[in-house]
Order: C-alpha cells, then sequence, then structure tokens
C-alpha cells in the first residue's frame, strides 16, 4: 500500500496564495479516524480532507473532513477543492461532474470551463433550512460592535445547508471591518446552541465589481476566523433569497471574503426560488499549489 500522500489547494482563489487552503489526502485505507485527526491538526487549515479510495461507491467518492479540532458533516471549500483533485489526480480525464459522499450525504461539483485555462466548479448544496432569530443586542456584544450597525431590516438568523451558521447583516464595511469575536461571550452563547459559526455581512466592498463583502467566524472549530466559507455562503445565499434582501427571487453574485486576514477570495452565488424550496449554488476557481506524502 502507498503511504498517504496530499495536495494542497488554494480555494474561492482567482491566483495562487490567495482564497482558502486546503490539503487533500490520499491513499487513506490505513488511517484511523484518529490518525485523521491528528493529521488535521498538523496541516491546522480550516480544513483538511481524507479521500477514502480512489474507487467509487454508489457512484461517487467516499470523503472525510476534519477541522483542527473535529469531524464535520460537510464543508464548502474541503467539496469543491476535493472535487479538483479527484478529476485531475484519479479520473485524469474531462470530467463534467464529480460526486462526493459526504457524511451529510452525496453532494454533486460541476466543472464549467471559464477559459482554456481554469475552471469555475460549482456545487448544488443542500437545501436551506431556516432556524431561530436573535436579539441585535445579544449579537452585538459577542462581535464588538454597536447594535445599530446591524441592519435591522432583516433578520440575524440561524441557516444551515449542512452546516449551521448565524447570519448577520450589517449596514456598512466599517462595521464588518471592526468586528471581533469576544471568545468568552461566543464560547457562552454557543456552548447549547445549535449553530457555532457566525457570517456577517454588508452590501459595500473593497472591489466594485463584487456584491457584498462577508466574514465567518469559527472558533468552536479551531478556526478564529476563515478566509472564505462555501457552506456560509450557500447559507447565506438562502437567507437572502428567503428575505428578499435584493428584492427579487433569483440572484448571481459575487461575494468577497478573506481580506482581513490577506487572503483576497471570491465566492459565487446562484439562488432562485423554485417551488416551496431554494436552490443554492456555490462556485469558484481552485489553485493547485503542492504535492507531498506522508512518512
Amino acid at each position: 500500500m502507498n503511504n498517504p500522500i496530499f495536495y494542497i489547494v488554494d480555494v474561492f482563489a482567482e491566483e495562487k496564495y490567495s482564497g482558502n487552503q486546503l490539503a487533500v489526502f490520499r491513499f487513506t485505507q490505513k488511517l484511523s479516524e484518529k490518525d485523521m485527526q491528528q493529521i488535521a491538526r498538523e496541516m491546522n487549515f480550516s480544513e483538511t480532507t481524507f479521500v477514502l479510495s480512489d474507487e467509487k461507491h454508489n457512484g461517487g467518492y467516499g470523503v472525510r473532513i476534519f477541522t483542527p479540532k473535529t469531524e464535520i458533516p460537510f464543508a464548502g471549500h474541503p467539496t469543491l477543492g476535493t472535487a479538483f483533485i479527484i478529476k485531475r489526480e484519479i479520473e485524469k480525464r474531462h470530467a463534467k461532474e464529480i460526486i462526493l459522499n459526504l457524511k451529510k450525504g452525496q453532494i454533486s461539483v460541476v466543472f464549467d470551463k471559464n477559459d482554456e485555462h481554469s475552471d469555475i466548479l460549482w456545487m448544488r448544496q443542500f437545501t436551506p433550512v431556516f432556524g431561530k432569530n436573535y436579539n441585535a443586542k445579544v449579537i452585538s456584544k459577542i462581535l464588538s460592535i454597536d447594535s445599530k450597525e446591524i441592519d435591522e431590516s432583516f433578520p440575524i438568523q440561524t441557516v444551515s445547508t449542512g452546516l449551521p451558521t448565524i447570519i448577520v447583516p450589517l449596514r456598512r464595511l466599517k462595521a464588518v471591518k471592526k468586528a471581533r469575536v469576544i471568545n468568552s461571550r461566543y464560547l457562552a452563547f454557543t456552548e447549547c446552541n445549535k449553530a457555532k459559526t457566525f457570517l456577517i455581512f454588508c452590501p459595500e466592498v473593497y472591489n466594485k465589481e463584487n456584491d457584498l463583502n462577508v466574514r465567518f467566524f469559527a472558533g468552536r472549530y479551531g478556526i478564529a476566523e476563515d478566509p472564505a466559507t462555501g457552506s456560509a455562503n450557500g447559507c447565506l445565499a438562502g437567507y437572502l433569497i428567503k428575505h428578499k434582501y435584493f428584492e427579487k427571487g433569483r440572484l448571481d453574485l459575487r461575494v468577497e471574503q478573506g481580506f482581513e486576514v490577506g487572503r483576497p477570495s471570491l465566492i459565487l452565488l446562484k439562488a432562485k426560488e423554485k417551488g416551496k424550496k431554494i436552490m443554492v449554488h456555490v462556485g469558484g476557481k481552485v489553485q493547485l499549489v503542492a504535492k507531498g506524502e506522508l512518512v
């Protein structure tokens, strides 16, 4: 059996050394769950993934996702980055679709040719589920901002497309930049709350070609701040549709993230209402950075 090998990719990255870093491991059959968790802690990226076999099962490839602290059932940038590696290194052919078998269920990644050098990868996320709303004064104290900086025209709400997050609408970029998580308040608040993460956003942006600016905090998972978050932005897309943020039932958006941590990222969102359901697609580019072997 080969030693596990790994690939480092940047996801939601227009070029190398931006976006969100991911390590993808192959030849993992001999690794235990404990091994995987220790490796994820060693890599110390937001997430590390493990392709369980180069062979398909039930039409897809088995994949497990770990943060430095725990295994999670679904995450966005690991899904896109792992599909990119499977297409490039396992299938080694022109594939329009790769299916991953995640703990949350099967998810499809589609490759859309953007130009002769680069694909945009798109995943259709699980249908958004909307949870409880929160008080602006309580949330503002966790985020070190004035409650008046929260846009009370829209709710602060838990949304999940596989991993629940709390969506917080802010008015201005100044407030997004200023936000700092008070760890003691955050830990107390999330102790018994199903949603352990926060996504804050506003309609002011750094780059004028973009539509929204976003930050994401997930200290419970060992991620103080994530540079690009596919799952949470999928939740955001569902939220924007449900609450008619742009006063329409269909979205095609460019979302910027990661500026505050020096990893500028671009996440593409498409969403629309279909009957009583909201369909969400999240897309972006992936850049291969490195390859190595576990010894």
